[in-house]
């Protein structure tokens, strides 16, 4: 809804959008975290194909991840503009990255266990027995914590779209 007076109609953000400003910030720690992301990356344009390596590795994905959560920590801001169109395409940008970091960083945690001095460890007396999953299904309280915090990407989503019924808005 425009005003001829005045533009565009200005909605406020829904607390779902509002919450992403502390979600993306958890986010983003958790994959500095996880994945050993230095402060500053490279990214070389020297030619198309250039990405064909870089986008290959694990820690050049997700520190283009990291990048989209300091553009969505920006956008998810009390009074920062922001519109349904570019909120839905950073979530959507962000979302193959997230849904794929748990099982690339349980794989990157593997290849860089010691084994043996795993093992040794667990037969010491450092490692009490109710610390040791028991099952291979057994949740892991980090991941899922990680999940619960992708999953309010996809709730603020809902919101901004509902709240726009469909439309392209914008939201501050």
């Amino acid at each position: 809804m425009e005003n001829a007076d005045t533009g565009p109609e200005i909605l406020p953000k829904p607390d779902e959008l509002l919450a992403l400003h502390s979600v993306a910030q958890r986010l983003f720690e958790t994959l500095r975290e996880w994945f050993e992301i230095e402060t500053t990356v490279t990214i070389d344009l020297k030619e198309i194909d250039s990405a064909v390596i870089e986008l290959s590795s694990s820690t050049m994905i997700m520190a283009m991840a990291m990048r989209k959560l300091q553009a969505l920590h920006l956008l998810s801001t009390p009074g920062v503009l922001t519109s349904t169109d570019i909120v839905i395409s950073i979530v959507n940008d962000l979302d193959r990255a997230l849904l794929q970091a748990p099982s690339m960083y349980l794989e990157r945690e593997a290849d860089m266990t010691n084994w043996d001095a795993a093992f040794a460890k667990m037969e010491s007396d450092e490692v009490h027995p109710e610390d040791i999953p028991t099952a291979a299904s057994e949740p892991d309280p980090e991941i899922e914590e990680f999940q619960v915090h992708h999953e309010a990407l996809h709730l603020a989503v809902r919101a901004v779209v509902e709240i726009s019924n469909g439309e392209i808005r914008y939201f501050q």
